[in-house]
């Protein structure tokens, strides 16, 4: 990914030209996306995928157009951030999200462009949908690149999926490339679009190699930024336990976790390093002189935070409900928190990830998928299945890094809510986590009652659902709003 052939980087800014029409926009095929000559080399081939990994990490949180800003966006739609500014932030996007009211007719990027989560996703889902239908009917790639690739498609399809179901609830599902067909699709039931999640996500483990590749998807590489089984294994363990397949989610995570040989609990200060032992699977930086999206934009500088305009500045800070989360002695409080002084007043941050200096060394990746989780999902799994004992052990293991004594909940419904405090200090401002947690338990309501009006707003329940682009509503005739929009 460090260097890319100018015929593949071609390639890949083809690819994402033909994928930045809103889903319902796109028109017959007519770049050489769709013929046959890109998949009748290995090269060529994997740099469709690498345009993926590409394109997601190249994004901006604040600029962004795609999932990565979820970060950010979601940590402001639940009780992670505060917005500097408040309701008067010069950033209408970012407003929107705070106040947890989006406008559908409004240009939903955090900066410019298409809806950054919706027509981004459907956007690298139409790249997918090709790239499968062209791989299954090629017989030019070498059958061990061939394998990988579509294993590779297939998990990622599965990942966009996962995040369009839970941030939007119904939505269309697609598997075809087919313009005419997706033009006119309704909304897919949540269960419909879970079981081809899954299905996919099966593939991606029968497809997927155990170790990790490297762009021409078949050389062996320790860089941990292409998913590999474990991966698949990782986001299926999170898709059973957000269906409520404990059983499933438990088996699933311990496969991840039994990878010794690859995988165990760094340090705190080590987990979002490049390549760290916690990794599952990390975004590489590909933007010149930076390393990760997250410290440019969270990571406050002496100045202070700001509201400037939409692609610039230092918009956030961490919220007093996340910082009163942490227990006395908790070293991700120390270790994972930091603050600046200004006129007197402390605005904390994020500090997960800690270089924010242009030019520095890269010694940092975005991560994704890492073990952490995987021990919070077996926890949650084995205590739904009254496993008291082994859910402690998992509970404990986080604990004992962060410096704490083990747990004391001793019962089921104790330790849910220990399970939930965890998630909650363990998983702050990475991907939305918090927010998509609020949902699927059902402590939502409670708490944003609780919390907006201290963020300026009333809650309605409806807007645990982000609203579809209304471009989108008015070409789809069978594409409904979300309610409360």
């Amino acid at each position: 990914m460090k260097a890319i052939s100018a015929y593949s980087f071609c390639l890949i800014l083809a690819i994402c030209l033909a994928g930045c029409k809103k889903l319902v926009q796109v028109s017959p095929p007519t770049t050489s996306l769709t013929s046959g000559n890109v998949y009748t080399s290995n090269a060529t081939a994997a740099a469709v995928l690498t345009g993926i990994y590409t394109n997601l990490s190249t994004q901006s949180l604040l600029s962004g157009s795609d999932i990565t800003c979820l970060s950010l966006a979601g940590g402001l739609s639940a009780d992670e951030l505060t917005l500097y500014g408040g309701s008067s932030n010069a950033n209408t996007v970012l407003t929107q999200f705070y106040l947890n009211n989006l406008t559908p007719g409004l240009s939903t990027s955090l900066g410019t462009g298409a809806n950054v989560l919706w027509s981004g996703m459907y956007s690298q889902i139409y790249i997918l949908n090709i790239a499968l239908g062209e791989l299954a009917v090629s017989n030019s790639l070498t059958p061990a690149v061939k394998q990988q690739l579509t294993g590779e498609a297939e998990f990622m399809r599965a990942f966009f999926y996962f995040y369009l179901v839970n941030l939007y609830g119904d939505v269309p599902l697609t598997t075809t490339s087919n313009y005419t067909v997706n033009a006119v699709l309704a909304r897919s039931p949540q269960a419909a679009v879970y079981q081809q999640i899954i299905t996919d996500l099966k593939d991606a483990q029968s497809l997927l190699t155990e170790g990790y590749v490297a762009s021409d998807a078949m050389s062996a590489t320790t860089e941990r930024i292409r998913p590999n089984k474990w991966a698949a294994d990782a986001l299926l363990a999170r898709v059973y336990l957000y269906t409520n397949d404990y059983k499933d989610a438990e088996s699933e995570a311990d496969s991840v976790i039994g990878q010794a040989a690859l995988y165990g609990l760094d340090s705190l200060n080590g987990v979002f390093l490049e390549n760290s032992r916690e990794a599952i699977w990390q975004l590489q930086p590909v933007n010149t002189g930076w390393n990760t999206p997250d410290a440019e934009v969270f990571i406050i500088p002496s100045s202070g935070p700001t509201s400037n305009l939409p692609e610039s500045g230092y918009p956030v800070y961490l919220s007093g409900q996340l910082l009163s989360s942490f227990e006395a002695g908790d070293l991700r409080r120390v270790n994972w928190v930091d603050s600046v002084s200004v006129a007197n007043t402390l605005y904390y941050y994020p500090y997960k990830y800690k270089s924010a200096t242009l030019n520095a060394p890269v010694t940092e990746y975005t991560m994704v998928f890492r073990l952490g989780e995987q021990f919070l999902i077996r926890a949650e799994a084995r205590a739904q299945q009254n496993n008291i004992s082994g859910a402690q052990a998992d509970l404990d293991a986080l604990r004992a890094r962060a410096g704490l004594a083990g747990t004391t909940a001793g019962d089921v419904t104790s330790l849910m809510t220990a399970v939930e405090h965890e998630r909650q200090v363990e998983l702050f401002t990475e991907w939305g986590n918090r927010w998509l947690d609020l949902k699927r338990t059902g402590l939502l309501n409670n708490v944003m009652t609780n919390v907006a009006p201290a963020k300026g707003t009333t809650w309605n329940s409806d807007w645990q659902y982000y609203p579809i682009p209304l471009y989108d509503i008015t070409q789809d005739p069978n594409l409904v709003q979300s309610p409360g929009y």
